[in-house]
């Protein structure tokens, strides 16, 4: 029995008969809990997803599902019921992204650090911008996504975090803190940060950039956000721009090694390793705004120290980065040898 192999006649069986029993007794009758996560969606109703499509599968192959057979999420119920052609939406609404809180934080600093009200344009307007950006997918969203009430209730929750307020805060979470003191800290810096976002997603221009880079960029320190990070990493995969500045390289004499460490992939892996090497923008986009990137902005380097550039913000410079190199170097080199080489087996013996 394909468990998960559900058609659509069948969900629409499942549908008819939660309408005649209701949802009580339908879930009773089946074992199943509400749905906390994805409702189904069919003719302006909604149905607990998990429970439909646990008994669908009796139409399909002669037995309902338990509960404890599949979950109700992404991979097993949702994505069943998406397969057999039906609408699915979460119950809950996804918690505020970095990028999200920065803009509602721009605006609670513009408002004097005070929380703003729902009917307040601005709320509306910021509430409608927050609806275009690119970062929760719309099958995460339900019918209150980011409006005007929860918006402003965010505003709030920033406000009422700040230093100097003597009142109780209301709910918020720590990304909202962060964010603050971001704020506190270098006001005129995430002011820029705020108005690129702003500009990007007024455009156009942070709409059609990938989203399969989420779960690499989670490793990333990027304290603009996720759009302005995913539009920073598509400048540097820009493949004219990194021929343009290894030619440049190359015409002025030097080696395609990383200008951080120094590795040279053709040196460590041959014929398989010539021509590559990753390019680094050095400037972060909220620094350099809009204008068209230089040769000089861009450093060649290889993946270890492009890595560990963008981890943990403020990002280093190539130079620094070979600064903090070479210093932990030379502090291995002043260990005696014979220490070096105990210390290295007693970490192989302990790995063991």
């Amino acid at each position: 029995m394909r468990i998960g192999a559900i058609t659509h006649d069948a969900v629409l069986k499942a549908i008819a008969e939660y309408d005649q029993l209701g949802r009580t007794e339908f879930l009773a009758k089946y074992g199943f809990n509400e749905s906390l996560s994805y409702v189904l969606v069919h003719e302006g109703r909604w149905y607990d997803s998990k429970a439909v499509a646990g008994v669908a599968h009796k139409w399909d192959h002669g037995r309902a599902l338990l509960p404890a057979e599949f979950s109700g999420g992404k991979d097993h119920a949702a994505a069943w019921l998406k397969r057999a052609g039906f609408k699915v939406k979460t119950v809950k609404n996804p918690d505020w992204a970095r990028d999200e809180i920065i803009l509602a934080c721009d605006l609670v600093m513009a408002n004097g650090w005070k929380g703003l009200d729902a009917n307040d344009q601005r709320v509306i307007e910021l509430s409608g911008l927050l609806q275009l950006m690119p970062i929760h997918a719309e099958a995460d969203r339900n019918e209150k996504f980011r409006n005007p009430n929860g918006v402003a209730r965010k505003t709030f929750d920033i406000a009422t975090r700040h230093p100097d307020y003597q009142g109780k805060p209301t709910n918020g979470g720590a990304l909202d803190v962060e964010v603050l003191n971001d704020f506190l800290a270098k006001p005129a810096e995430m002011t820029e940060v705020a108005q690129l976002i702003r500009q990007g997603i007024a455009t156009g221009d942070l709409q059609g950039l990938p989203l399969d880079e989420d779960e690499e960029l989670d490793d990333y320190s990027a304290p603009e956000g996720r759009l302005l990070m995913r539009r920073h990493r598509s400048r540097e995969r820009n493949k004219a721009l990194r021929k343009k500045k290894i030619a440049a390289v190359l015409r002025q004499g030097g080696r395609l090694s990383c200008e951080a460490c120094g590795f040279d992939f053709e040196e460590v892996y041959g014929e398989r390793g010539d021509g590559y090497i990753e390019c680094h923008h050095v400037v972060p986009l909220h620094e350099a705004g809009e204008s068209q990137t230089k040769l000089s902005d861009l450093a060649l380097i290889c993946a270890n120290c492009h890595r560990m550039i963008h981890r943990r913000a403020p990002w280093p410079t190539p130079k620094e980065l070979r600064a903090l190199i070479e210093t932990r170097r030379t502090g291995q080199n002043r260990i005696p040898a014979q220490q070096r080489s105990e210390a290295a087996a007693e970490d192989h013996t302990t790995l063991a």
